[in-house]
C-alpha cells in the first residue's frame, strides 16, 4: 500500500507515547502551602496526621442523651446544659440527663445516643420528652471512623484537584511536597504568521492570522501551566540561537511549524545541531505526522525536552491534547497513559492509512455516549471547534460503521 502516511520510518501513536514517557524524568520537588497546590502532583505520600473525625461529635442539631437502653416514645430527660460546635464539653451526663447539642459539637461523656431536635418536645423546668423511639449510638460521628491516624491518605503522584485539596485540608494538612512546575517556552515559527487582525485595512493578505499562540497559551491555562512565548523567523541561525538560549533556562520547549521537510523547516536540524537526541520524528497519525521529540541532558537528573508540532493549528491542538499533556504530567511525576472513554459512532467513517484524531461532538443518550463527526476536518481548519467537545481516536486501516465503539478524549 502506498501514499501519504505509508512511507517507511513512521511510528504508531502508542509507540510515540511510550517513548515520550520512557525518556522523561520528573522534575525536582519543593514544599508549598496546600492553598497554593491546586493542579500540582504530589512528590511524596501523605499519611493522616490525625484521626478523623478528631473526636466523637453530633451529626445533627438535637440532644445528647444518657440512657441504659434504646429510648422509648414518651421518655423524659432533664436538659442540664447546651453545647455549641467549637465549645468544649466539660460536663458528664448521668442517667436521665440530656444536653442541647449542635451539629459538629463534641458530645459529652456519658452520651449513649443523639436525638434529633424534631423528635423532641420541650417541657417546663428544663424537661424534654421524646416523641419517637431512638436506638443507641445514632446520629453520632465517632472519632476515627473516616480515617485512622497514620493511614495513607494521598499517594505520591496524586493530582491535587479541588476535591483532593479539600480532603487534605479536612485532615489538617498544611504543607505538601510537590513536583516543580516545568518552565515552558513556546516558539511559534514561520515568516507567514501575522497577529494583525484588528483593522481590515491593515491586513497583510500574504500572511495568515496567528491562531497557534492563543491556542497554546490558553490551553496551558486549562492545565494550570504558564509559558514564555517567542516568535522566530525562518532562518537556521535564528532558530539555533533561540533554542540554545531556551534550552539553558527552560525544561520544556514547545514549537509549532518548521518540523517537516521543507526548505525552511529548521526546527529539527537546529535542534540536532545543538546536541539534542532525537527520540522520534514522524508519527503515523493525522493530523500531526511530522511530530518531533528530542531531549538534551542538562545534568545527571535533568534534561531539556523539545516537542516540535506541525504548524497547522488542528495538528497543534492534537499535539497539545495527546502529547504535550502527557509530557507535562510526566515531568510532574504522573507517568500514566491518557484517560480514554468509549462512545458509539452515529455515522460511518472511511478507513485511512494513518490513525486519525477527529474533532467530534459527543453527547449522552441515557447510559450511552454517542459521538458525531463534524465537517471541515482539514488540519488548517478550526471553525468546527465551535461544536467539538472531544477527539475521537480512529485506528489506521479500519473502516468504521455507525454504532461502532471508538475511543474519545474530552476537550
Amino acid at each position: 500500500m502506498s501514499g501519504c502516511g505509508a512511507e517507511p520510518g513512521l511510528i504508531d501513536v502508542d509507540h510515540a507515547l511510550s517513548l515520550l514517557l520512557e525518556h522523561s524524568k520528573p522534575l525536582p520537588s519543593s514544599v508549598i502551602s496546600i492553598h497554593d497546590a491546586f493542579g500540582r502532583y504530589l512528590a511524596e505520600d501523605i499519611y493522616v496526621p490525625y484521626a478523623l473525625p478528631l473526636f466523637d461529635q453530633s451529626a445533627v442539631d438535637g440532644y445528647a442523651l444518657c440512657t441504659e437502653h434504646s429510648v422509648i416514645k414518651g421518655q423524659q430527660f432533664e436538659c442540664i446544659t447546651e453545647i455549641k460546635a467549637g465549645n468544649e464539653a466539660t460536663i458528664s451526663l448521668a442517667l436521665g440527663q440530656a444536653a442541647r447539642i449542635f451539629t459538629g459539637a463534641k458530645i459529652p461523656d456519658g452520651t449513649t445516643t443523639i436525638a434529633r431536635q424534631e423528635y423532641v418536645h420541650r417541657l417546663e423546668n428544663s424537661k424534654i420528652r421524646l416523641d419517637q423511639e431512638i436506638d443507641l449510638k445514632v446520629d453520632t460521628r465517632f472519632q476515627g471512623e473516616e480515617l485512622s491516624y497514620g493511614q495513607l491518605l494521598a499517594p505520591k503522584g496524586q493530582h491535587l484537584t479541588v476535591g483532593a485539596i479539600a480532603a487534605l485540608c479536612m485532615a489538617g494538612v498544611k504543607y505538601v511536597v510537590v513536583y516543580q512546575l516545568p518552565r515552558i517556552a513556546v516558539i511559534v515559527s514561520g515568516d507567514e504568521i501575522s497577529d494583525n487582525a484588528a483593522d481590515q485595512d491593515q491586513v497583510d493578505h500574504n500572511k495568515i492570522f496567528d491562531a497557534n499562540t492563543p491556542l497554546i497559551m490558553n490551553w496551558l491555562k486549562t492545565i494550570q501551566q504558564s509559558a514564555d512565548h517567542f516568535y522566530v523567523k525562518d532562518t537556521l541561525h535564528e532558530v539555533q540561537h533561540l533554542i540554545h538560549q531556551l534550552s539553558q533556562s527552560h525544561d520544556f520547549i514547545l514549537t509549532t511549524g518548521g518540523v517537516s521537510v521543507g526548505d525552511y523547516d529548521f526546527i529539527r536540524p537546529a535542534t540536532l545541531s545543538l546536541g539534542f537526541k532525537e527520540i522520534f520524528w514522524k508519527v503515523k497519525q493525522k493530523p500531526g505526522k511530522p511530530m518531533f521529540f528530542a531531549t538534551l541532558p542538562k545534568n545527571a537528573n535533568q534534561s531539556c525536552y523539545l516537542l516540535g508540532l506541525p504548524g497547522n493549528p488542528a495538528a497543534v491542538y492534537v499535539g497539545l491534547s495527546i502529547y504535550a499533556s502527557t509530557l507535562i504530567a510526566a515531568l510532574q511525576g504522573h507517568q500514566q497513559p491518557l484517560s480514554w472513554y468509549n462512545a458509539e459512532l452515529t455515522d460511518p467513517i472511511k478507513q485511512d492509512l494513518r490513525a486519525r484524531f477527529l474533532r467530534m461532538h459527543v453527547q449522552s443518550e441515557g447510559a450511552v455516549l454517542r459521538v458525531s463527526p463534524l465537517k471541515k476536518q482539514k488540519s488548517h481548519m478550526l471553525s468546527n471547534l465551535m461544536q467539538a467537545n472531544c477527539w475521537a481516536y480512529l485506528e489506521e486501516n479500519q473502516q468504521y460503521h455507525a454504532g461502532q465503539t471508538v475511543k474519545i478524549l474530552f476537550i
